[in-house]
């Protein structure tokens, strides 16, 4: 891997030779899918005349979620594996006592539960019981592949699919807020961990429901949320060390 790599938040990317690698750190908006992201970024480095030049992601993130995405350019794409490998950090806000198929916002509500036993204490036990490392049942409508095909296009059909199980480790799980029916956790974990599962889980130690309100990636490996910067804003500076 060449010396020249470069990581961290962009401000002056005058003289860089991205085909010899660049890691952007992106905070990814609400809305946009990671592919999103890296397809702005690639577009951009079009315009600045570089045609082939690769890029990706390690570690992808749900359209409704936001955060650290880490944007590979140029010879630094051979180190998406390692970088994906590498535990994450989240803060997730919870709703309890109700449940959607996709375990967040993309679905509405289709089972409602009592939360009255539910308290902070509870909660505490809850999240204490499911840390350490065990199996975890993907979300049905996510990007894992079936066959060839991803999970959540067959969901929209309405077939009946069965995903397997991942092992994960769950390091930290800390109760951050405590409002309920709203909760607010801090997640660390292993590569492959879904936050969305995780919630699901969390309500079903609860004995009730819960579903993702929120989701923001604050660090992925050594990446962390304060050095990263929003696509535009790099696409920017991108077109901007052209003229300089």
């Amino acid at each position: 891997m060449s010396e020249e790599i470069r990581t961290g938040a962009p401000l002056d990317l005058r003289g860089i030779n991205f085909e010899e690698g660049y890691i952007a750190v992106i905070d990814k908006p609400l809305g946009w899918t990671s592919a999103d992201v890296v397809r702005k970024i690639k577009f951009t480095l079009r315009r600045l005349g570089y045609r082939r030049i690769k890029v990706g992601h390690a570690g992808t993130l749900d359209p409704l979620a936001t955060g650290v995405l880490v944007i590979c350019i140029g010879r630094a794409t051979k180190m998406v594996d390692a970088l994906q490998a590498e535990e994450k950090e989240y803060v997730s806000d919870l709703m309890l006592g109700a449940t959607t198929p996709s375990y967040d916002l993309e679905h509405p509500v289709d089972r409602t539960y009592p939360i009255d036993h539910i308290t902070r204490e509870a909660v505490v036990e809850a999240l204490a019981s499911l840390t350490g490392e065990r199996y975890q049942t993907p979300p049905l409508y996510s990007a894992k592949k079936i066959e060839g095909t991803r999970a959540y296009e067959l969901a929209r059909t309405g077939e009946e699919v069965e995903l397997r199980q991942t092992l994960v480790r769950i390091y930290d799980l800390d109760l951050v807020e405590y409002d309920l029916p709203r909760i607010r956790i801090h997640v660390r974990c292993s590569k492959g961990t879904y936050i969305r599962s995780l919630g699901r889980e969390i309500g079903e130690a609860l004995h009730s429901g819960a579903h993702l309100t929120s989701l923001c990636r604050t660090r992925s490996g050594g990446f962390r949320l304060e050095a990263a910067c929003p696509p535009e804003y790099f696409c920017e500076k991108l077109l901007e060390s052209e003229t300089k």
